[in-house]
């Protein structure tokens, strides 16, 4: 009964992890009018990176010398993953733009398998893609560039995943994280004051913004840390790949995005590919000496 609980708190968390990022992702979108996208980013990771640092003090543990590399790295990947999103879903729904950017992750985990059944989550995450490019053409359909945006997103969420591995081994996921948000607030937060100017300090904005940092970032990532402790990585793993339907209904809910039958088709062919990918053994890769 005990592990039981503790496995269904850990869901929980996962769970509340995914509602409260895609809530926090809403919300940002209905800063945009206010502070456009880049704003908005630099309002979340700042105060991401503020929050994160009050609750688990880097300087205690600061990496040395090359270690810095690393984290440099995964913090520009960061900022980038977050900058380019939120352009991303100023022009495109929701739902789209995380199952768009889920091709990241999804590419991560696919890269180190081996056999030919695996090739099947490929062709679902294809398919996917795929079911929207007929969207992409018509005037009613996917703005392109948003969605080129969110692809791109993907790629600093591989990157962001690749360098997080390395520089976690060095560190507590917390510090990790904490110096990551600051390296992307130091890059980010001068572009968005730069571009909105005063406006990005207005007392009706700066709430919001930290609302959102709070959403998007410093709460998710604390949640997150919890599942991991008390949970397999694979059924983690099973369990974000649920976050483009989260993000779709979120949009839906909060942001009256509506989406067709072949948007629902396209997110439900992602999450397959994903879960599939996470239910999938990988198989160790030999290194040369």
């Amino acid at each position: 009964m005990q592990i039981n609980r503790v496995v269904l708190t850990a869901v929980g968390c996962v769970l509340l992890a995914m509602v409260t990022i895609q809530s926090g992702a809403s919300l940002a979108k209905q800063l945009f009018p206010l502070v456009g996208p880049d704003g908005t980013t630099a309002l979340r990771l700042g105060f991401a990176a503020a929050v994160l640092w009050l609750v688990f003090r880097p300087w205690r543990a600061l990496p040395q010398g090359r270690d810095w590399q690393s984290i440099i790295i995964y913090g520009l990947c960061l900022g980038g993953m977050n900058i380019l999103f939120y352009l991303a879903i100023e022009r495109i729904p929701l739902g789209i733009a995380v199952a768009l950017e889920f091709t990241g992750p999804l590419a991560v985990a696919l890269f180190g398998f081996k056999r030919k059944s695996d090739l099947l989550w490929v062709a679902f995450a294809i398919a996917g893609i795929v079911l929207l490019v007929p969207d992409l053409g018509s005037a009613q359909g996917l703005d392109l560039t948003g969605s080129l945006m969110a692809l791109g997103a993907g790629a600093c969420w591989a990157g962001y995943i690749l360098f997080g591995t390395r520089t976690g081994k060095k560190a507590s996921g917390g510090i990790t994280v904490a110096l990551g948000m600051t390296v992307a607030a130091i890059v980010i937060v001068p572009i968005g004051a730069v571009n909105q100017g005063l406006g990005l300090f207005a007392w009706q904005v700066l709430p919001l913004g930290l609302l959102v940092g709070i959403l998007s970032s410093a709460l998710p990532y604390s949640l997150e840390m919890v599942a991991l402790r008390n949970m397999q990585t694979q059924t983690f793993s099973v369990l974000m790949s649920l976050e483009p339907a989260i993000a779709a209904l979120a949009g839906f809910v909060i942001l009256s995005e509506q989406l067709s039958f072949l948007q629902w088709t396209a997110i439900g062919l992602v999450i397959i590919a994903s879960i599939g990918s996470s239910l999938t053994p990988k198989k160790a890769v030999e290194m040369g000496a």
